[in-house]
């Protein structure tokens, strides 16, 4: 089966830091991604650095190739996005990453795409983004719009792997609680707040409003109930041990069965 996260390609143009590649090399195994190229070099990186700071992904960067200009670097490729945080005349088609995914994402399924990056302080000239059949702009704050490069890189490839669906969230394996279930544990925690002195009758409604109201803010299952009914049976029961010391006749502990 193709997988077209394959076909992408992350291209740097010039990076001047060692951490910064191994930093994205990293970001690039997270997502999938294995095809690193580095174009225009004239600065050498710190490769311990860079091996440092992949964990793991040096497979990446010793896999890398190099090329003496941007144009050969992506050559065989079908399409080509740059990355810029400047506006203007012939950025007026940029789209965000996230726009931008999913239809790179289709196309790479017949193509092989490249996600261009300039370097660090200076980003993609006009004459390296002339060769972009698309640009791409991350949102950031207008007051400091220039983003960190493995920062960048990552973005864009997180929303690739995103628009892949390949993803899958964890389940949750309990099922939601009854009303019956849900009312037994209210049946609780109502006998629990009597017998540790929280609550006195003439509040007692107001109260068990109130805890209902904080415990049906979100999804409650099966499992959870069963934890709070725990909670409040094992603090009546200690609240009654505590009233037996003292001399106090306490109530006796509800079944689940009694109000």
């Amino acid at each position: 089966m193709n997988d077209p996260l394959k076909n992408f390609r992350v291209v740097l143009v010039n990076p001047l830091y060692g951490g910064n590649v191994g930093a994205i090399c990293r970001c690039m195994a997270n997502c999938g991604i294995s095809d690193l190229v580095i174009a225009e070099r004239n600065y050498e990186v710190d490769n311990d650095e860079c091996r440092k700071r992949a964990m793991h992904a040096e497979p990446i960067f010793d896999n890398r190739r190099e090329y003496a200009t941007l144009a050969e670097a992506v050559s065989d490729c079908g399409l080509v996005a740059g990355t810029s945080a400047r506006s203007g005349l012939y950025r007026s088609h940029a789209k965000t990453a996230r726009e931008w995914a999913p239809i790179l994402y289709e196309k790479a399924q017949n193509n092989r795409i490249a996600l261009v990056f300039g370097t660090e302080d200076k980003g993609l000239s006009k004459e390296q983004l002339a060769l972009c059949t698309q640009i791409i702009q991350i949102p950031s704050h207008p007051d400091y719009t220039s983003l960190n490069l493995s920062h960048a890189v990552m973005i864009c490839c997180y929303e690739l792997f995103l628009a892949s669906e390949r993803f899958e969230p964890n389940e949750e394996l309990s099922l939601e609680a009854s009303s019956a279930l849900r009312e037994r544990m209210f049946s609780a925690w109502e006998n629990t707040l009597y017998d540790i002195g929280f609550m006195k009758e003439d509040k007692a409604e107001h109260m068990m409003l109130g805890l209902r109201r904080i415990l049906s803010r979100g999804l409650l299952t099966e499992s959870d109930v069963k934890i709070l009914m725990g909670i409040a049976r094992q603090s009546q029961w200690n609240a009654l041990q505590l009233k037996k010391v003292n001399g106090q006749t306490p109530r006796p502990i509800a079944t689940d069965g009694d109000k």
